[in-house]
């Protein structure tokens, strides 16, 4: 079955609601605007109950089948907050503010999850209840996990739950899944390297922040490269190194560092945690400065369940005809939190050639919205079927 008849018939105006949330862009939970249109939308459409306000601006549309006999509930969620970057795409709708930019597609997501609770309003055609879940905060401050903390999905009764994300590159309309560890754990850290800042013509009453600091980081790599299983996973990155001093003839007496660590066993986050403390410290040790590092795990490993994948994957067959298998990611999604408190699947969705995710010339493509309704109302539909 291709796309849905009803879906393609909506595209100018699932369009026009895309890019009407493209243009004004709001940050992790602060999407008052945001939050606002999707509740109107639902509240249009008929939903049995829309509830505002779950991790400060989330919002979740129940809609009942045409009985509940079976009594099973779908959660489907979609992130709707963008990003703190300055869009350099020149289009007509482009964000009018300055600083912020769906750059990720989740103006993408949130209209295809409107477009299909439009769908599921008006035809009722399953037997249970489906939930649509708007979520702030995915690309930081945790969205999801404080919407579960909030008891979301027992107040919803939620037994499975589903979530999409867009991918640049793969080709329009086709689907893309993979059952267990999808996307990695996202941890950070920060490293301060304390030496002694002196002159720099003599650099032996120092010691030098900068050289202590360039060794931690060459050091760091060792985790990945000989201390990790080659085929386990894990990447160590430093991001920023800024030094305490931007003279060219003073030793600097600090050097903070930041970076990221990904991974997808636990066991390998563990120690990548407790080594890249003891590699900082050591290392600074070594050549008499000292190291604090302050390490914040982040997002866990997102695992799709066995059975929902298949699921998932049945349903994108039906809408698209094909649903190939999707290499692992170590990006960071915070969708891992829900599917750590109930079953279910991520999928991706192909939105053709595009810049890539988080880059200032990224644009959404609204030919992929009518895949992703249909996605969504394939899944309510097989999962809470009539009779």
């Amino acid at each position: 079955m291709p796309i849905r008849n009803r879906f393609a018939d909506w595209l100018p105006e699932l369009a026009e609601w895309r890019q009407s949330l493209h243009r004004n862009p709001e940050l992790e939970f602060d999407l008052p605007q945001t939050s606002a249109f999707v509740a109107e939308r639902l509240n249009e459409f008929g939903c049995d109950e829309v509830v505002t306000g779950i991790a400060e601006t989330g919002v979740v549309g129940v809609i009942r089948g045409r009985s509940g006999d079976n009594g099973r509930v779908i959660g489907l969620r979609a992130d709707m907050d963008a990003l703190p970057i300055h869009e350099e795409t020149g289009l007509p709708y482009a964000s009018e503010t300055a600083g912020k930019m769906h750059a990720c597609g989740h103006d993408g997501h949130t209209t295809m999850l409107l477009g299909a609770a439009r769908y599921l309003c008006e035809t009722r055609n399953f037997d249970g209840t489906a939930i649509v879940i708007f979520q702030p905060a995915e690309e930081n401050g945790g969205g999801g996990e404080v919407m579960v903390q909030e008891g979301l999905m027992d107040r919803f009764g939620i037994d499975e739950v589903y979530g999409m994300h867009n991918v640049p590159g793969l080709p329009l309309g086709d689907f893309a899944i993979r059952p267990g560890a999808f996307y990695g754990a996202a941890d950070q850290f920060d490293i301060e390297i304390l030496g002694k800042g002196g002159h720099a013509a003599q650099p032996h009453q120092a010691v030098d922040a900068t050289l202590v600091a360039s060794h931690v980081v060459i050091a760091l790599q060792a985790i990945a490269s000989r201390e990790t299983d080659p085929v386990a996973q894990v990447v160590v990155s430093v991001t920023s190194f800024e030094t305490s001093t931007k003279a060219s003839n003073v030793v600097a007496d600090r050097v903070h560092l930041k970076g990221t660590v990904r991974a997808l066993y636990e066991s390998v986050r563990d120690h990548a945690e407790r080594r890249v403390s003891e590699i900082a410290q050591g290392t600074a040790q070594t050549f008499g400065a000292r190291a604090e590092v302050d390490y914040q795990r982040g997002y866990p490993v997102m695992t799709n369940a066995e059975a929902e994948t298949g699921f998932a994957a049945e349903a994108a067959v039906a809408v698209s005809g094909t649903c190939g298998t999707a290499p692992i990611y170590l990006w960071g999604e915070d969708f891992g939190y829900m599917l750590n408190a109930r079953p279910g699947a991520y999928i991706h969705l192909g939105i053709g050639e595009a810049a890539p995710l988080h880059h200032p010339r990224y644009n959404f493509n609204d030919e992929a919205l009518p895949y992703g309704s249909s996605w969504f109302a394939e899944i309510v539909e097989r999962r809470l079927p009539l009779g």
